[in-house]
């Protein structure tokens, strides 16, 4: 537990000082800081998270399961919702929602014991932890500067 702890603060403050950086235009590669970058694999349902290029984060997700594809290709988040609850799926809840095409969001599930397989109706699904982390990096450094891949 200490080590997840200490990993996650280590790499919120890595995160948080290339915002900062970005923020205040400091060093030499200012203009082309802070560019998160969310790559899905579907085949592996995972989640990893580069910021500038570097691994910041990684996670378990659960992509659309037999009949509900998750939408494959490059994008980025169009908007955020701390809690936003699913027009088409009977109110269900989608905390730390980041949608990033049509009505297809990353977001929080309390289905944990179904991360790493297919499970859901083409959102990507994350644990409550990890999405919150990933929105707080959207809102951080902005959804222009965010780039969520999605591939098979």
């Amino acid at each position: 537990m200490f080590t997840i702890a200490s990993a996650k603060l280590i790499n919120i403050a890595a995160v948080a000082f290339t915002g900062t950086a970005l923020l205040f235009g400091c060093g030499s590669g200012a203009a082309h800081a802070g560019k998160p970058v969310a790559q899905v694999s579907i085949s592996r349902q995972r989640m990893q998270v580069l910021v500038d290029s570097r691994p910041a984060f990684a996670w378990k997700v659960s992509t659309g399961r037999k009949g509900y594809g998750t939408p494959k290709g490059l994008y980025r988040p169009t908007r955020l919702e701390e809690m936003w609850h699913s027009r088409k799926y009977d109110n269900a809840p989608m905390p730390h929602a980041v949608f990033f095409h049509d009505g297809y969001a990353v977001h929080a599930t309390n289905y944990v014991r179904r991360l790493g397989q297919p499970a859901s109706h083409g959102c990507v699904r994350l644990h409550p932890d990890a999405a919150a982390d990933f929105y707080q990096l959207v809102e951080t450094f902005g959804p222009a500067n965010t780039s969520i891949v999605i591939t098979e």
